[in-house]
């Protein structure tokens, strides 16, 4: 049977497995899942609440052909339209896992819940928020930041993920013109992410 059209976003690698939801781990416990799920009922009222569903048509998936860029020979996220200052650009999604089920050569291991030890892993199933790079040898600062996010996913129910935002303007207003279309979608990874990677090489 053939696959729908736009099923998977233009770019997108063939060998991973594209999620319009998180994928959870059998190994999760029903209460760590639960502490991601709530009723709509149950957060305040000035709460934002995304609908979201990919493919995205803000983002378009870039292959990196420049020699100087950190990524080259693979891929990167971009504007497909201009994207203003502290707006939602889309979820990152993955394999929702515990320490007992972590991959540790993982690249796109973000965390959910620090206190119950929850992360979400793109390194084989996600969505385009996975193609995000550092803009660490590509520019003098980060465009856009993961924020903590709730997602509808009906039945009154929300769910706790991670999702990717343009950077606010700022108090001197320098970000005011957020990510122009074309421009790559950069974040910072944290220092902890290059220090651990750094001590793994021989």
């Amino acid at each position: 049977m053939p696959k729908p059209k736009g099923i998977v976003p233009k770019g997108w690698d063939g060998q991973t497995i594209y999620l319009r939801t998180p994928s959870y781990s059998k190994k999760l416990d029903q209460d760590k899942v639960d502490t991601l799920r709530l009723a709509k009922s149950d957060l305040s009222s000035d709460a934002i609440i995304h609908k979201t569903s990919g493919p995205y048509p803000n983002v378009k998936i870039t292959p990196v052909s420049d020699s100087a860029h950190p990524a080259h020979g693979q891929h990167a996220l971009c504007a497909n339209q201009h994207l203003p200052p502290d707006s939602f650009i889309l979820p990152y999604l993955g394999y929702v896992h515990d320490h007992t089920d972590t991959d540790q050569t993982s690249d796109y291991d973000l965390s959910l819940d620090r206190e119950l030890g929850i992360g979400v892993d793109a390194s084989k199933m996600g969505n385009e928020a996975r193609y995000v790079n550092d803009y660490r040898g590509i520019s003098t600062a980060p465009n856009a930041e993961f924020r903590d996010i709730h997602v509808d996913i009906g039945s009154g129910v929300v769910e706790k993920t991670v999702g990717v935002f343009v950077l606010n303007a700022g108090k001197s207003g320098k970000r005011a013109k957020g990510i122009g279309r074309g421009q790559e979608i950069l974040v910072s990874y944290g220092k902890g992410f290059w220090t651990e990677r750094l001590s793994t090489v021989d």
